[in-house]
């Protein structure tokens, strides 16, 4: 009854790795997205505070080079201009310092703009990792 019951086990626990492995391998082709919140310190609201979504797709195996010797490396022969994306989403927030000081209200302000950023992109059927 026990070598049943260890059996049983066995086959139970190596289902449950196939299994496991299965959504590993899938997980590995899922699509990411980098939103990016930048929240200016700048006082008298001179600053440029903004979430950016960019609406471009990158390969960066193009801007990529591999170094063979330690020193030699090709990145000269890669023009930054090419890297740049032209397609973004901006959303503008209030800057966090005034004239007086740190601004609670342009803190919570901001909160709530990127909460609602996140939330329209949860039901756009992102996931948040």
């Amino acid at each position: 009854m026990k070598k049943i019951l260890l059996s049983a086990a066995l086959v139970a626990a190596f289902c449950l790795n196939l299994k496991a492995q299965e959504v590993s391998s899938q997980a590995s082709f899922s699509e990411f997205k980098i939103i990016t919140v930048v929240e200016s310190i700048v006082p008298m609201g001179l600053g440029r505070s903004r979430i950016i979504d960019s609406q471009t797709q990158v390969d960066a195996s193009m801007f990529t080079t591999e170094r063979t010797d330690g020193k030699t490396s090709k990145q000269k022969e890669i023009d930054r201009a090419d890297i740049k994306v032209n397609e973004l989403e901006e959303t503008k927030l209030l800057n966090f310092f005034s004239a007086t000081g740190i601004n609670f209200q342009n803190i919570a302000s901001n909160d709530a703009v990127i909460a609602s950023k996140i939330n329209s992109m949860l039901a756009q059927g992102w996931k948040l990792t």
